[in-house]
């Protein structure tokens, strides 16, 4: 078991003090307040290992699953976490920005992918999902984003018709997308 939690330690065969001595010797790091991992595990990305720890469902959108897809050069200072509308926002130390979509479209473009370094599995929104994410709030990320996305989308050989799909399920993006695809194509 690579994470582990204060409340899994009495299946491991240890006690809670058991787990904090250990981290104290420098046995386990502590990602966050209840989440420890191995010292000698293989390097990840403590900030995806803590959304995906608080939340299974949590999935990398807006400008940080832009950039996982090569589609801007924007670096975001955190990472962007979608959750399902009516969840929970949990307390993190990392540097997380939770958004809350809507549950009717939550799972559209949503695929799972690997941390690296890890076992664990963290949810991705596609390309596609994501420029249209960033065309529909447009007004919070900047209206560049998802053009200079879209451009280099189709530099890529994207697909309008996937794009136009996906943007006509969302509200409010379909008319942006298709203003921009007019305007580029």
């Amino acid at each position: 078991m690579e994470i582990v939690r204060p409340k899994q330690t009495p299946d491991l065969g240890m006690s809670k003090s058991t787990l904090y001595r250990a981290a104290h010797e420098g046995k386990y790091e502590r990602i966050a307040r209840g989440i420890y991992r191995s010292a000698d595990a293989p390097a990840a990305d403590w900030d995806w290992i803590e959304a995906a720890t608080r939340r299974p469902e949590a999935t990398i959108c807006l400008t940080s699953a832009l950039a996982y897809h090569d589609l801007t050069d924007s670096i975001p200072d955190a990472v962007d976490i979608a959750i399902p509308r009516g969840t929970r926002i949990p307390a993190t130390r990392a540097a997380i920005k939770w958004h809350l979509l809507a549950k009717q479209t939550f799972s559209l473009g949503r695929s799972e992918i690997p941390i690296p370094g890890s076992e664990l599995h963290i949810g991705i929104y596609s390309p596609e999902r994501s420029i249209a994410d960033a065309f529909r709030l447009r007004g919070d990320l900047g209206y560049e984003l998802g053009r200079d996305a879209l451009r280099e989308w189709l530099r890529r050989g994207g697909k309008p018709a996937r794009l136009m799909s996906v943007a006509a399920r969302l509200p409010r993006a379909k008319g942006p997308v298709l203003q921009a695809l007019e305007v580029l194509t």
